[in-house]
């Protein structure tokens, strides 16, 4: 199970990345949209837009779902799922006690 502090560093590693913002803003103002679409309204490539679109779902901030259009195509459409982070010193450090660290590599 993901701890707090993990949970708040996947969503803030998530947000990190200029295109997965982009992505979260086209998403907000033009709400529910396909793969397709997205990448051409972005201007970036499906492949590129996939990796992000991972990462984000990943973090829970969109959510996707495959529905096939009247012509038997399959679109995989994406939307914003509602969140809400409250980032400040004082909800860091409740959460940095929770923190999965990895096992220290340093030569000291």
């Amino acid at each position: 199970m993901e701890s707090e502090g993990d949970r708040l560093l996947t969503i803030v590693s998530a947000l990190a990345n200029p295109h997965r913002l982009r992505i979260i803003g086209a998403l907000t103002v033009q709400g529910r949209t396909y793969v397709s679409k997205l990448a051409r309204e972005i201007g970036i490539s499906r492949p590129l837009l996939h990796l992000h679109l991972r990462k984000l779902e990943e973090a829970g901030l969109v959510s996707s779902r495959l529905e096939l259009s009247s012509d038997g195509k399959a679109l995989n459409f994406f939307e914003v799922t509602a969140f809400d982070i409250d980032l400040t010193p004082h909800s860091i450090a409740a959460v940095a006690g929770t923190l999965n660290l990895p096992a220290s590599t340093s030569t000291d």
